[in-house]
């Protein structure tokens, strides 16, 4: 056996050392660079702006779907006939959950984007408005938000009206699969929307975003109501599901929304309206050999949803004094 020198033995393990220690500082800067803009009030601000907006839209949009005509009311006649169960209206639940997304898209746009669903904020993750760990942020919130909502309209609902709660669940003459396809075509429809209205490109738009995204919710409501029970959002689907302990078919719920919104959000982005500047900007640097003076130009104002431009702007005009929550 070749034996080494005790110094080059050393050396060795000198070596590994250094390479790990390099390694692991490696990660916790990624660790820290990812959650930098985490520790603000701001941040904090906009996650408690979700939680708020998600309990509002769950507990008034769920509220719409309580049969109180199934319920038979008390009185001293022993023979009185029940009375007859009808069934939910389908326009007034489609109002409800349209004009409450429309009214809390307004409330709460300039404080957290008005995402208040979780395949808007992995849409916006995907297209790089959002940062990572803040989307993980999000979507706790919002899930936590409906389990609120959904509680608290199960606590103040009487127990004889209380039926299933808004719980969605697939129509048992279809099957997973196309239920699956039902709830990402309508949430297709709702984030293109939503990039179309909220895109700052555009000079065209005139009136309400806010009501144009509450409309698409109506519409996908009028559409899929008698499929899937019209999810389009994970979080609403999962709350009363929690509150209720009723499991049917989840993947439908989440998958199928989150595909829909990611499919969208890509598409408007990259293949209907990409953004013609960073290739012109990259045709100039290879052509001239120096960066263009259209990245010294005034940006367009930021959308609602581009939540960590906003935070970039608001830091560039105020001090960060008093900002930080934690130094870390």
């Amino acid at each position: 056996m070749r034996d080494f020198p005790a110094g080059a033995e050393r050396d060795g393990v000198c070596c590994c050392l250094r390479r790990w220690f390099s390694v692991c500082v490696g990660v916790c800067d990624g660790v820290m660079a990812a959650f930098r803009g985490v520790w603000t009030q701001a941040f904090w601000r906009a996650i408690s702006g979700e939680f708020v907006a998600m309990l509002l839209f769950v507990l008034l949009s769920l509220g719409s779907t309580i049969g109180w005509s199934d319920a038979t009311p008390p009185t001293d006649a022993q023979d009185a006939p029940p009375t007859t169960a009808q069934p939910p209206d389908l326009v007034l639940i489609s109002l409800c959950f349209g004009l409450a997304i429309a009214t809390l898209v307004q409330c709460f746009g300039h404080i957290s984007g008005a995402h208040i669903n979780p395949a808007v904020t992995v849409a916006m993750v995907a297209t790089r408005k959002l940062s990572l760990a803040k989307g993980v942020f999000y979507v706790t919130a919002q899930c936590l938000g409906a389990v609120a909502g959904a509680g608290l309209l199960y606590a103040i609902t009487p127990h004889s009206v209380r039926g299933g709660m808004g719980v969605t669940t697939v129509n048992r003459r279809l099957s997973v699969g196309a239920a699956l396809l039902v709830e990402m075509l309508i949430t297709f429809q709702l984030l293109f929307t939503v990039c179309a209205t909220c895109d700052p490109r555009r000079g065209d738009l005139r009136g309400s975003g806010a009501l144009a995204i509450g409309l698409s919710v109506c519409a996908g409501h009028l559409f899929a109501i008698p499929f899937t029970g019209a999810s389009m959002n994970p979080a609403r689907s999962f709350g009363p599901a929690l509150v209720m302990s009723i499991w049917e078919n989840p993947q439908v719920y989440w998958v199928g929304p989150v595909m829909g919104g990611v499919l969208a959000a890509g598409l408007y982005e990259y293949l209907f309206c990409p953004n013609p500047r960073p290739k012109q900007s990259y045709a100039l640097v290879a052509s001239a050999g120096a960066f263009p003076c259209a990245f010294g130009e005034k940006q367009p104002p930021f959308t609602v949803l581009d939540v960590d431009r906003a935070e970039r702007l608001d830091r560039r005009e105020r001090e960060p004094t008093g900002e930080v929550l934690s130094s870390v």
